[in-house]
């Protein structure tokens, strides 16, 4: 009561004082009497940034999402975030973008130099547009694997590097190296000449333009190493390979320069003025049978691609050479040079190379050297002054080099120089890997660069952005946190519910899709019993065929495996996939998984059922899957897949499969969506798939989780495993075999195993053995049937008819006239009608026909008769124009059943029944069927104007048909009684294995003889 302080336990006021700043204490108090107490001060309001609009340099801003969705949104939250204040410094918020956010897969990155051009991106990504300075991307796994590129002449340009001279410090000071180290060597300045300083020698000279190129190519690939990319391998094509040797480390910048500069100096004074390059758009065999013609003059100097070759040679040659090219429509391109590198005209000065660079000390390389002259990886020991002369004399063997690369398991290259001139030809030779370049041609400022970097970025490549904001000032500011998309995490069952289970006679499942377990009495048996619902399992919503959830067929496996574990069966000898289970919205699934008892072999028959919760005890239950356990399950080789990726092994683009997916009406959800990495060998493909970060948890309570498994399958997508590419789900599992629980990442091989079928691999992160499947046959699949097969689910997929009573609110009226024989008859036929319209009567809105009973004699012949007279008052009622807007009303009596007990009194007219219904079918609105219950077909007029197709009049009230919901009759099964033998003859055909099978499975059979004309030779009988 002496203390002057109160609790503060709801919002107030706190005025503010002039001139002292907000102060508060915070008390925390210990049961042990302790006292901590701390006091916190009002932070200092910020000084305003006046150059807030400015930015000095260019600014990356980059963010991420889990998914397009969250990404939009993303952007959509900063967006508001920075144009609410137009104080916010874009340094800070790049800075603060770049250090504390986690990054997912779907990517942006928006690089400018101003404000307003950071702000316009940041609003073409909430749209989902395009804007100058945006790079999006999904990731793909293309992790560290990246080669440097450097070309050969050609990438030059007045003016370049000029601008990162200005703006990076790292380029600068790289630059700075390499004029020192080329001052030995030349009479000109390096700096001198990229600055264009008057006096400085062209780049027009080979002399220079060569040792220009080779400086910026090396300061190029500093300041991406700064940014945290680090070559995994490099390779180089004619002078860009002393670039590579540079950056490889396999030459020290003194001999870099060394060579560039002394062997440039040869060329200019022994080669230059006497011929010429050109690039041809032709396959390396058209071109060589083309230089036939000029055999001696004109070579082969470089293979750049599948359909790009240089020819070096004579001038003349080379001019007729393009005319002949030109003429024929072949894409021919001189090259601005004035000799003929990579051609015997080299030759000239061997000796002199020789003699300069001998004193060049190559050096073992710490980066991989992939030579353009061998079209391999290299020991860069030997990158002495004899092979600086073979690598301008000898054809330059990019393609190959690219190709070994590829094969090795390098999917992404980068060009490093101020213009790209391979990156076409690297997308050839290797499709699905990621290329990009550095800088453009008068595009060579650092906006440029982070444009390249963020290529690379969105692609998957780890990119330390941090960089971009040394010596800024830049601090971190308070931003609008994760986009989240508001996915549902129900709580897990209460631990009270499986803890009374032993108290009703059953033991805990312990496994996340099953909750109890029962042993049966009068056998060996066994059965699971669970419940799934997408509020206790909110993963499985991922998982969804045209809009439909479904437990996945991995699920399956999931099951079977488990119930194997718990009898002592380690192999899954067969799971067959009879029908889709579906998890309705806001209603749980009862879960059946029955183990029968082993036979002599120890093999154990098995069943998964489901039926609806909310069903009554007499609702039969829907067999999904059926299949054997047994023993026995072999250990794969250990280091099968313990090199990763595989020797070999070509990357494959997977970035849009979800999309795709998705599109075709597969929506698999960011749980379901598991695949990272693809790659193909020959006929086999290999995957890498990891486990969503939400499930990872959860997976060490599954043998594979079946997410993860699912996902391993999505890579069958992108091999020749099927003669179509058509969709398809699993059908059938052989040969299911797991060797450790709990992967959340898996390495796969999925390789051909017959006919639509595959075999499958799995080994963790660290190519440790998981599980292998002998054989997943899988089947084609119409989204659009499935999803409304099973829709429903087996409660609401069976119907009958049903006539039920019309409201009288749903007759109409309409003017009705009488054709035929009848009291009241209008028209004695449909000519007279016609006769009468022609003659100015109106057109009636409904036509009444009616077809009394037949007469007492023969069926059929009745049957043909009122069938021949319904057919061609129908034809020509349709072929009268003047009819077009009205009905033809037929009524028959006693030609339809209509209630219990009830039979077709009139056969004849069943049939004109029949033809009338499939002529509305094919004519909708223009005909009208009556039944009546006595022979005077009387209709009332208002009947005969309604809108429903077919009515039937029964003790005065109008009843029409409509499907209505039928109850499955309760299904049995008989059992097997004996020891007996089972005969089957046509046993390999379709139904003959069916019948066995079922025989087995559901009935019990033990003894079969399988009887066929070709025996063991016939197709299938393996399999059987």
């Amino acid at each position: 009561r002496r203390v002057r302080w109160s609790c503060c336990s709801q919002a107030r006021e706190w005025p503010e004082a002039e001139g002292r700043p907000r102060r508060a204490g915070v008390s925390s108090f210990g049961v042990s009497g302790t006292n901590a107490h701390v006091i916190l001060e009002q932070a200092p309001e910020p000084e305003p940034d006046e150059a807030a609009g400015v930015v000095p340099v260019a600014v990356p801003w980059v963010f991420s999402g889990r998914g397009v969705g969250a990404l939009r949104e993303q952007a959509a939250r900063l967006l508001s975030r920075v144009e609410g204040e137009a104080g916010l410094s874009p340094v800070d918020v790049g800075w603060s973008l770049a250090s504390g956010r986690a990054v997912f897969e779907s990517r942006a990155v928006v690089s400018a130099g101003s404000r307003e051009q950071l702000v316009a991106g940041l609003g073409a990504v909430a749209r989902g547009e395009e804007a100058p300075g945006l790079v999006t991307g999904m990731a793909a796994g293309a992790g560290g694997r990246v080669v440097f590129v450097f070309p050969g002449q050609g990438s030059q340009w007045v003016g370049m590097a000029v601008e990162l001279l200005d703006a990076s410090p790292v380029f600068a000071e790289r630059m700075a190296e390499c004029a020192a180290a080329l001052s030995g060597f030349v009479d000109w300045g390096l700096l001198d000449v990229v600055r264009r300083v008057p006096g400085a020698p062209s780049l027009e000279r080979v002399d220079v333009v060569q040792p220009v190129s080779w400086a910026v190519m090396v300061s190029l690939a500093a300041l991406w190493r700064s940014y945290g990319i680090e070559p995994a391998a490099v390779v180089g094509h004619s002078q860009g390979e002393i670039a590579a040797a540079c950056v490889s480390g396999a030459l020290s910048l003194e001999d870099g320069a060394r060579v560039v500069a002394l062997r440039s100096q040869a060329i200019a004074g022994g080669l230059a003025g006497r011929g010429g390059m050109a690039s041809v758009a032709l396959p390396l065999a058209e071109v060589e049978a083309r230089l036939t013609r000029w055999a001696g003059r004109l070579e082969v100097a470089a293979l750049n691609g599948p359909t790009s070759v240089v020819v070096a040679g004579e001038p003349e040659a080379l001019d007729e050479l393009m005319a002949e090219c030109e003429a024929a429509e072949v894409r021919i391109r001189r090259i601005a040079v004035d000799y003929a590198s990579h051609t015997s005209h080299v030759e000239l000065i061997e000796e002199e190379l020789h003699r300069v660079l001998a004193s060049v000390r190559p050096q073992t390389s710490k980066v991989p050297f992939f030579s353009t002259v061998s079209g391999e990886w290299l020991d860069t020991a030997g990158l002495d002054a004899s092979y600086w002369y073979r690598n301008l004399r000898q054809t330059v063997r990019f393609q190959s080099a690219v190709e070994m690369l590829t094969e090795q398991g390098h999917g992404t290259f980068v060009e490093v120089s101020s213009h790209p001139v391979l990156t076409a030809s690297v997308q050839d030779i290797a499709d699905a890997a990621v290329v990009t370049g550095t800088l453009r041609r008068d595009d060579g400022g650092l906006d440029r660069f982070l444009t390249s970097l963020a290529e690379l970025w969105v692609q998957g490549v780890d990119v330390d952005w941090t960089r971009a904001f040394e010596d800024t000032g830049a601090s971190v500011v308070d931003l609008p946190t994760y986009a989240f998309q508001r996915r549902r995490y129900w709580m897990e069952p209460a631990v009270d519910a499986l803890g009374a289970l032993p108290g009703l006679g059953l033991a805990a499942a312990e496994h996340p899709l099953l909750g109890a377990a029962v042993e049966l009495p009068d056998a060996a048996g066994l059965v699971f019993t669970g419940r799934l619902s997408l509020r206790t399992h909110p993963w499985l919503a991922d998982h969804a065929v045209g809009g439909v959830v479904l437990l996945p067929g991995t699920g399956f496996v999931e099951l079977a495996v488990r119930a194997g574990d718990e009898v002592g069966c380690d192999v899954v000898e067969e799971l067959t996939l009879q029908s889709p289970l579906t998890l309705p919205e806001g209603k749980g699934v009862q879960l059946r998984v029955t183990v029968a008892e082993p036979d002599e072999a120890g093999r154990r028959t098995f069943s998964v059922h489901s039926r609806a919760e909310d069903t009554s005890l007499d609702e039969a239950w829907a067999c999904h899957a059926m299949g054997v356990l047994g023993t026995g399950s072999v250990r794969p080789v250990a280091d099968e897949l313990a090199v990763w990726p595989p020797a070999g092994a070509v990357p494959v683009a997977s970035g849009e499969m979800y999309a795709d997916l998705d599109a075709a009406g597969y929506g698999y959800g960011p749980v379901f969506q598991g695949v990272r990495a693809v790659w193909r060998r020959g006929d086999e493909v290999f995957a890498e798939v990891a486990l969503d970060e939400g499930q990872q948890e959860e997976a060490a309570r599954f043998g594979v989780h079946p997410a993860l498994l699912d996902a391993a399958l999505h890579g069958v997508k992108f091999g020749d495993f099927f003669s179509d590419d058509r969709a398809r789900l699993p059908f059938e599992w052989r040969g299911v075999s797991l060797y450790a629980a709990g992967a959340g990442v898996l390495r796969v091989r999925l390789a051909p195993a017959g006919a639509d079928a595959v075999s499958v691999t799995a080994a963790d992160g660290a190519g440790r053995p998981v599980a292998a499947v002998e054989s997943l046959a899988m089947r084609e699949v119409d989204v659009e049937q499935l999803a409304g097969a099973v829709s429903g689910g087996p409660r609401d997929a069976l119907f009958r008819v049903e006539w039920t009573a019309v409201p009288s609110g749903e007759m109409a009226s309409g003017d009705v006239v009488v054709v035929g024989s009848v009291e009241g008859a209008a028209y004695a036929d449909l000519e007279a009608l016609s006769a009468a319209v022609g003659a100015g009567a109106s057109v009636p809105d409904v036509v009444l026909v009616p077809f009394a009973a037949s007469a007492a004699g023969d069926t059929v012949w009745a049957a043909h008769e009122a069938v021949g007279r319904a057919l061609g008052l129908v034809q020509g009622w349709l072929a009268d124009e003047r009819f077009a807007g009205a009905r033809l009303a037929v009524v028959t009596s006693g030609a339809v059943a209509v209630e219990a007990g009830e039979t077709v009194r009139d056969l004849a007219a069943a049939a004109v029944w029949g033809l009338l219904r499939s002529a509305q079918t094919e004519n909708p609105g223009r005909f009208l069927l009556v039944d009546t219950d006595d022979d005077s077909t009387r209709v009332p007029g208002e009947l005969l104007a309604s809108d429903l197709p077919q009515l039937a009049v029964r003790d005065g009230v109008v009843r029409t048909p409509k499907l209505v919901r039928a109850a499955a009759a309760p299904q049995s099964t008989a059992p097997w009684h004996g020891d007996g033998t089972v005969l089957v003859t046509g046993a390999t055909g379709v139904l003959g294995g069916l019948v066995a099978r079922l025989l087995v499975v559901e009935h019990g059979v033990r003894r079969l003889l399988l009887v066929c004309l070709r025996g063991p030779d016939a197709e299938g009988a393996a399999e059987l």
